[in-house]
């Protein structure tokens, strides 16, 4: 069977614009439907289109349209969907009370695709190992999905449906990402496993922990290339929450999370070895956000 393999050239024909305004957005959008595709940093989707698995007829960019820009960080953290990984592993409201996520993206390939990539393409590509899809759903992101009849919120961990699917509609657009401020004693951690530092990940994890002195409160674990979407591990974080923080119940919850993943087995990892690797990653970041929220000698 022939597969596409040309990464050097775009080999089909398409029209491109730039609209400045999300109003300007919907218009293309209703005007040429099924055959536009939205762009934001195209590092994704271009890839996509050069191997010949994607041949748009209409690329309508975002990277002029204002409302979808920039990061604020009042009584919470909105990221617009076209903030880039870049601004938001370097922001220090990110570092300091969303620490999984800046880790996610510091964890990206490169500098000059971190520059390119945004938050919400990184998103609505959704692959299954999208970085920042662990720590969003650690942190029980809402996403804002406007169009011409206005915005409705949709839970993340309700916005993936398979690889490459989301509940988006033809005439939406994500319009930005919320996390509600954690609250005191909160910790957390993201960790990646790939061949390489530049490849997709085998398994990643991010783990969301608050405490009150050493007993866990709220506990919140999730996981990225496991799955057909990013996935929360319920059982591990029901295990572990409301119960004291040692070494043993860590253990326990490593064990439970390795059982609740779903892999496939693919070029980069088998089966097998991505359901050992979640248990040790769940393991290791537990024990990280543990620290950073406080918590004493591990016991």
């Amino acid at each position: 069977m022939y597969v596409a393999t040309n990464t050097c050239i775009l080999a089909a024909e398409f029209d491109y614009v730039q609209p400045t305004t999300l109003e300007d957005v919907f218009s293309h959008l209703s005007q040429h439907g099924a055959q536009a595709q939205l762009i934001a940093g195209g590092t994704d989707l271009l890839v996509q289109m050069k191997m010949e698995q994607k041949s748009p007829a209409y690329l309508i960019s975002l990277s002029r349209v204002r409302e979808l820009q920039g990061i604020t960080s009042s009584g919470g953290f909105t990221a617009g969907a076209t903030a880039s990984i870049w601004s938001l592993a370097k922001s220090e409201e990110v570092r300091l009370h969303y620490t999984a996520l800046a880790e996610a993206c510091e964890a990206f390939t490169s500098v000059p695709i971190m520059i390119m990539g945004t938050l919400g393409g990184n998103l609505c590509n959704a692959s299954p190992a999208a970085k920042t899809a662990p720590p969003l759903l650690a942190f029980d992101a809402n996403l804002s999905l406007a169009s011409r009849g206005g915005r409705r919120d949709v839970p993340l961990e309700d916005f993936f449906l398979g690889p490459g699917q989301t509940v988006l509609r033809e005439d939406e657009v994500l319009h930005s990402i919320q996390l509600a401020k954690p609250v005191p004693g909160t910790g957390s951690a993201f960790l990646k496993v790939g061949r390489v530092h530049a490849d997709i990940a085998q398994v990643s994890a991010a783990v969301r922990l608050v405490l009150d002195g050493d007993q866990v409160i709220d506990c919140r674990i999730a996981l990225g290339a496991v799955a057909p979407t990013p996935m929360r591990a319920r059982r591990a974080e029901a295990f572990l929450t409301d119960r004291r923080f040692d070494s043993e119940g860590v253990e326990e919850v490593a064990r439970i999370a390795a059982e609740e993943v779903k892999p496939i087995i693919d070029v980069r990892a088998t089966a097998e070895y991505r359901r050992r690797v979640s248990g040790v990653i769940v393991r290791d970041a537990l024990t990280t956000a543990w620290q950073r929220a406080g918590g004493g000698k591990l016991k």
